[in-house]
Order: C-alpha cells, then sequence, then structure tokens
C-alpha cells in the first residue's frame, strides 16, 4: 500500500470512471486499474462495484476512501510543515473564482504569485458563487474568491481583498455635459446583461430598473458569460453594460472614453477569499491574500474616501 493508491482510489471515487480518474492523475486506465486492484487484494476488500455505470463506490468502499482523505490530508499536512520550517512556501492549493474576477486577476495578481512561489501547485477554476460554495462544502475547492457580502457565505472564513467601482460602459454620448450619470438617467432598454446567476448582473439590477433590450433583434435570446462580451456588444452594436473598475486596466484608449462614473455615492463591490476553515493550507492563502492586495490596490488607488462609496449587494 502507498500514497499514490490512495489518491487514485479518491479520483475513481470522485470521477466514477476509471478513464477519467486516470486522466486526472496523469497515468494509463490499466495502471490506475492495476494499482487499485493490488490495493484490494491487499487489504482483501472491494472498494468499487465495476458491474454497475457509473461505477459505484461499495458501502466498505466509501469507509475506505473516508480514511484515504484523511491520511492524504495529514500527508499534505506534515509536507507543508516541513516547507515552512525551510522557509519555503508550498504545497497544492484549489481555487475557485467569480469569472467577472478571474478575468482581471488571473493573468497577473494569480500568475506573479505563482512565479514568485514555484512550488505551489494552484488549480484554479472560474465557477459561479452557488457553485464556488457547493465545491467548498464537499472539499472540492480550498478556496473561492466571491463578491461579498453573500448570504449563503456566513459560514466560512472570510478576508477581504479589495473594493471596486461599478461604472457604467456606454456607447452614447453625454449629452448633458455632465461628468457623472445617475441610475434614473440610464436608458434601461438598451442594457446587454451578463447571464443569470451572475452576481454582477444582480448588482446592476439592484442599481437601475431593468427592461428588455431593445437593441437586440426579437429572434435572439443573449447572455453574456463574461464582461469582454458585455464590451463588444456594447461597441458593435450600442447601448449600455456596467463594468468593475478593474475592467479599466485591458480597454483601449478610445474604449476608456465610454467609461462614465455613477454620481455619488459611488456603487461598489467588495470582493473577498473565503474558505471553509484554517487548514494546513492557510500559510499559502494567507500570502495568496497579501500579493492580490498589495497589487490591486495599487491599481486602483486605494480608495481613500469609503464615505464617497455605496456597497451593492450581490444577493
Amino acid at each position: 500500500m502507498n500514497i499514490q493508491q490512495l489518491e487514485y482510489l479518491i479520483a475513481v471515487d470522485k470521477f466514477r470512471h476509471f478513464g477519467k480518474a486516470a486522466q486526472a492523475c496523469f497515468i494509463t486506465q490499466p495502471t490506475l486499474s492495476a494499482m487499485i486492484q493490488k490495493f484490494e487484494d491487499e487489504l482483501d476488500v472491494k472498494v468499487f462495484d465495476r458491474t454497475t455505470h457509473p461505477i459505484r463506490t461499495t458501502d466498505v468502499g466509501a469507509e475506505i476512501i473516508l480514511q484515504a482523505k484523511k491520511i492524504i490530508d495529514a500527508v499534505n499536512e506534515l509536507r507543508n510543515k516541513a516547507d515552512l520550517l525551510n522557509n519555503v512556501l508550498g504545497g497544492k492549493l484549489t481555487l475557485g473564482i467569480i469569472p467577472t474576477v478571474a478575468t482581471y486577476i488571473l493573468p497577473v495578481e494569480i500568475f506573479a504569485f505563482l512565479s514568485e512561489n514555484p512550488k505551489v501547485e494552484m488549480n484554479v477554476k472560474e465557477m459561479t458563487t452557488e457553485s464556488i460554495l457547493k465545491a467548498l462544502k464537499s472539499g472540492e475547492l480550498d478556496a473561492g474568491i466571491i463578491s461579498t457580502p453573500y448570504d449563503g457565505a456566513s459560514e466560512f472564513y472570510q478576508d477581504f481583498l479589495f473594493n471596486e467601482e461599478l461604472m457604467l460602459y456606454s456607447s452614447e454620448n453625454n449629452v448633458s455635459g455632465d461628468k457623472y450619470v445617475i441610475p434614473q438617467d440610464v436608458d434601461v432598454e438598451k442594457v446587454w446583461l451578463l447571464e443569470e446567476g451572475n452576481c454582477l448582473r444582480t448588482q446592476f439590477e439592484n442599481i437601475c430598473q431593468l427592461k428588455e433590450n431593445v437593441l437586440k433583434p426579437k429572434n435572439l435570446d443573449f447572455r453574456a458569460s463574461n464582461i469582454n462580451t458585455l464590451v463588444q456588444m456594447v461597441d458593435r452594436v450600442g447601448g449600455i453594460s456596467i463594468v468593475p473598475e478593474l475592467a479599466k486596466t485591458q480597454l483601449s484608449e478610445p474604449q476608456l472614453q465610454k467609461i462614465q462614473r455613477f454620481r455619488k455615492p459611488f456603487p461598489y463591490r467588495e470582493i473577498s477569499i473565503i474558505y471553509y476553515k484554517p487548514t494546513y493550507k492557510q500559510k499559502m492563502i494567507d500570502e495568496l491574500i497579501r500579493a492580490i492586495q498589495n497589487s490591486v490596490h495599487k491599481k486602483l488607488g486605494y480608495h481613500t474616501a469609503p464615505d464617497d462609496y455605496i456597497s451593492i449587494k450581490p444577493q
């Protein structure tokens, strides 16, 4: 029996498929099957019922898998403590990020963090807030980056990352000449929105009363999944959308001219990292928090007048 066999057991239990488990473990299916068969023979137990599709974990197997996860956690904790004693940040970290944040911090902040900490192995997934919460509870994620406060996240530990202003991106000239707009001035019949379930969509709905977009063809049902798509729709078709402040870092000079701020108090969203409980991975999470905060706060020239801003809840 060895650690690799335990990892293979956990993978098959997760995917309920030998081929997919083998792919996730970066080995061939025959090798994985042989290693699991050897494990079962050694302990004289049947962990998986191979006659069902998908493969079923037996009752005895479920107990074995539970113990295997505890052993893997203990081994990882031992490795992490060794790294800490050697003053080296290392280990595996699985992170879920909502798409409207991942677009802006993944190519810069996350990449920089990994470059500075080569012994950290990070698995990053773009997920909705609800999916992040479910994955945290099931143990599939170590941490998640979401917009807060969020009602369903109250049971998790939470660390603040940054605030960013919500701004209007419009193809229309500001005929009033006013530098700022108020929600009542927004033509809500020309708004491009993200898909249902996206917290930034909910935040826009909380700012403005929205109606059906009259610019889109009657036979088109369109909901974008990322902000860049909305920007392209405004550029090519016209209309209005909302963008978070970090989006400005990826806009061209002509596109920046289409940005308008709402009148005070400026609407903003709060971004935080949440995790189920402090673990042996806490050091990695703490260092990641510090890296994101330092970088993003410089980009945003951090807000020094909080009274001028009003938080828009994602729910």
